[in-house]
């Protein structure tokens, strides 16, 4: 009858203290942040760029061959893939806390006296033990549950990372694959710019004969070439530090890197960026940021269930013999159920209480700063974009005027009508604006990767 009583006392303890448990551990809410107007001069549409797979948005087949042996082979993704799997084997075993803890052992005491008389009638008395026990914290106040919510938390938390990492990884191998281009056809045009500064010597080594021009226009036009000549050996090492950096990211050693050429390449026209709380479902580190702020919740419903008593069930049981190993035993048992509340720590409970509030306190502004930053990378993204057509019109002419110029002066020099450094002045303009052409359609292809990037995409 006693043991029945005991057995109600300890239920009726359990459901006592769990009608209280929900004021202990609250319900999560999301962190609140700027979600709307994060954008500026936001198109008014809801498709998202962010969605459409990676090889939609860059179709160079070269730059897509790239990207998979980058995403099979970098090692910062392979390092984030790894914490995925850390983080899974953190939760496995938060999800082993709920279990008891059991544990097996054995004890052989051996007795001895040289005067049994004097020692007493146990002193030679041994005794052998083999006892088996368990333990169980029952979780009354949820910090057990919010211990296991903390662990899902850090795991989803390691797979945003990693998501994030393959997202900047396909951005960053676009850009260096388009900065490549870009390098190559600033080479073309300075090379070739060499070869019409060569021209331009001969002319006037010509028109020096006939006395139109004078020893001054030589030297001036050979001086010019090897200005353009000198810059050569810089945009070949640039495209060799461009390509070592590719193949750093693709997980290989320094190579050539085989590509197409920069006048192939046409960027997405429509650049849809859709409302800005899509930023949460597509844009990993956003994500990785609100389970940050999550994580953060659940240790203080950690800490708080710190304040509360524990609930601890304790069994025991083995066989015991005496004198002998093999001589007749008996089996024991034993139940002990304790509630524990704490008093004095140490002010270790408020601490900790303390400080998982303001650990939580500061994934909300880390989040909150993340979605700000987010808003002005894409703004940023879509001014570069807007920015890079606007010249595209006006570089084309101009280019078209300073080819006509450098015919027309190279006409009238011959003639006498012009003078020899108005040639050197368009033959120098003329490859000013060709490098320049090459940078705007750069920025132009850099937006969108930055756009694509700056929306999420990249993951999926």
């Amino acid at each position: 009858m006693r043991r029945r009583f005991s057995i109600y006392s300890v239920a009726t303890i359990i459901l006592l203290t769990g009608l209280f448990s929900c004021k202990v551990r609250p319900p999560y809410a999301g962190p609140a942040g700027p979600a709307t107007d994060l954008y500026r001069d936001r198109p008014a549409d809801t498709a998202n760029i962010a969605d459409l797979h990676w090889k939609e948005v860059f179709t160079d087949t070269l730059l897509q061959q790239l990207i998979t042996t980058g995403i099979s082979n970098n090692l910062d993704l392979q390092t984030a893939y790894s914490r995925v799997r850390q983080a899974q084997a953190y939760l496995a075993q938060s999800n082993m806390a709920f279990l008891p803890s059991v544990n097996v052992g054995a004890t052989a005491t051996i007795n001895g006296a040289s005067d049994a008389a004097i020692a007493g009638n146990n002193a030679s008395v041994n005794r052998f033990e083999v006892l088996a026990g368990a333990s169980w914290e029952a979780d009354i106040w949820g910090k057990l549950r919010s211990s296991k919510q903390a662990s899902l938390a850090a795991l989803l938390q390691a797979d945003a990372n990693a998501r994030a990492v393959q997202t900047g990884l396909v951005a960053d191998i676009a850009t260096y694959y388009y900065q490549l281009l870009a390098l190559d056809r600033q080479l073309y045009y300075t090379q070739e710019s060499v070869r019409n500064w060569q021209t331009t010597v001969n002319v006037m080594k010509e028109l020096k004969q006939s006395d139109i021009v004078t020893g001054a226009a030589i030297v001036q036009s050979e001086a010019s070439k090897y200005a353009v000549a000198a810059t050569i050996p810089d945009l070949e090492r640039s495209v060799r530090e461009t390509e070592n950096a590719l193949n750093q990211l693709l997980g290989r050693v320094p190579a050539p890197v085989q590509r197409a050429v920069l006048s192939a390449e046409q960027p997405l026209s429509m650049l849809s960026t859709g409302v800005p709380a899509q930023l949460l479902s597509n844009r990993p580190d956003v994500q990785a940021a609100e389970l940050n702020f999550r994580y953060y919740f659940e240790q203080v419903n950690v800490a708080r269930a710190y304040f509360y008593p524990s609930l601890t069930l304790s069994a025991s049981g083995g066989y015991l013999t005496v004198d002998k190993l093999w001589s007749p035993g008996s089996w024991i048992s034993s139940l002990v159920a304790g509630l524990t509340q704490p008093v004095f720590s140490q002010g270790a409970n408020k601490t900790r209480l303390k400080a998982a509030r303001e650990q939580q306190q500061q994934a909300l502004l880390n989040f909150q700063n993340v979605l700000l930053s987010s808003g002005r990378e894409v703004s940023n993204a879509l001014y570069a974009y807007q920015a890079s057509m606007q010249k595209t019109n006006v570089r084309d002419s101009q280019l078209v005027n300073l080819d006509k110029s450098v015919s027309y002066t190279q006409q009238l020099v011959r003639y006498g009508f012009a003078n020899y450094t108005e040639v050197l002045t368009a033959q120098q303009s003329l490859l000013s604006a060709q490098l320049n052409q090459v940078n705007d359609k750069l920025q132009q292809l850099e937006a969108v990767v930055a756009l694509y990037k700056s929306l999420g995409g990249g993951w999926k």
